[in-house]
């Protein structure tokens, strides 16, 4: 790749991160969507460092035929997009008015668990041992507050209010909301922050830690979702680390609470990425109504 382009590739990661606040993992993903683009243009004969229409159609089409998945495909052209108008307003082409088309999304609905899975996933944590309690605590917490596994990863101490009955989050584009903490998460929780996080010996005042005190990552939450759910007798195939937020979602709809409620507790920029969890087909409908204790 010639030095020009990586300097203007190293900064356009710059400005993703700093002036479009996109995260760590958008940063890494569009660096490497671009890099198939250039490979892919040097290759076809393309001059331009940015496709047109057909040959953006040309690219997609390639990109197909490499089996890539519509989202993934989706967001390289949502990557060349961003990488169009970085050019512009740096100057490094002149402004057209051409607006590079973006192909249609392909609706993904979110699985979710029905609330006697939940209950066993839960009692999947019903030993006694320091792990299990802090399983047990960070369990009831995903699903309780409907908390990214980043989110609640990078819970600390001072975001617990017992007394107020809140949990302070800080979510997507570091934007805080404030989640009610109340019943069950709440009764665990609080054991779990004076009986059982002392024995890990933390570090700092991070709120979730490993059994040497360290900070969890999304890697260690996906594997204690795993172990606990195929414990619970839950198919591999049907856990991944947002099940207890898309659960906690469904669930709450169902018992009636509006969509704007459930966007505030959420952290849903857009009412409709919410709206998501309304459209459910015959047999998510059905799986669900199978699970329901009182279905």
């Amino acid at each position: 790749m010639p030095g020009e382009t990586e300097e203007r590739l190293r900064s356009f990661c710059e400005y993703l991160e700093y002036e479009r606040g996109a995260s760590p993992n958008t940063v890494l993903s569009y660096r490497a969507d671009l890099k198939s683009w250039l490979a892919f243009r040097e290759t076809a004969g393309i001059d331009d460092e940015v496709p047109d229409s057909a040959e953006l159609a040309r690219y997609l089409r390639h990109l197909a035929s490499l089996s890539k998945s519509k989202s993934t495909i989706q967001r390289h052209a949502a990557a060349l997009r961003t990488w169009k108008r970085f050019l512009e307003e740096e100057g490094h082409r002149k402004p057209d008015s051409e607006r590079l088309p973006l192909p249609a999304k392909a609706r993904k609905l979110p699985q979710v668990l029905g609330e006697g899975e939940i209950e066993r996933i839960i009692q999947a944590c019903a030993g006694t041992s320091p792990m299990d309690r802090r399983d047990r605590a960070l369990l009831e917490t995903l699903y309780g507050c409907g908390l990214r596994a980043s989110e609640a990863c990078g819970l600390r101490l001072p975001d617990v209010d017992f007394a107020g009955g809140v949990l302070r989050v800080t979510g997507k584009g570091d934007k805080e909301r404030l989640v009610p903490l109340v019943g069950t998460c709440r009764a665990v929780l609080e054991r779990f922050v004076s009986e059982t996080r002392p024995l890990f010996r933390p570090a700092g005042n991070v709120l979730f830690t490993t059994r040497s005190g360290n900070q969890l990552r999304r890697e260690d939450v996906w594997r204690i979702v795993q172990k606990r759910g195929q414990k619970a007798g839950i198919p591999l195939s049907r856990l991944h680390p947002h099940i207890l937020r898309h659960s906690f979602a469904t669930h709450l709809l169902r018992r009636g609470m509006d969509l704007r409620t459930l966007q505030e507790l959420l952290g849903h920029a857009s009412i409709g990425t919410t709206e998501r969890y309304t459209h459910f087909d015959t047999e998510l409908r059905d799986i669900y109504d199978r699970c329901h204790p009182r279905a």
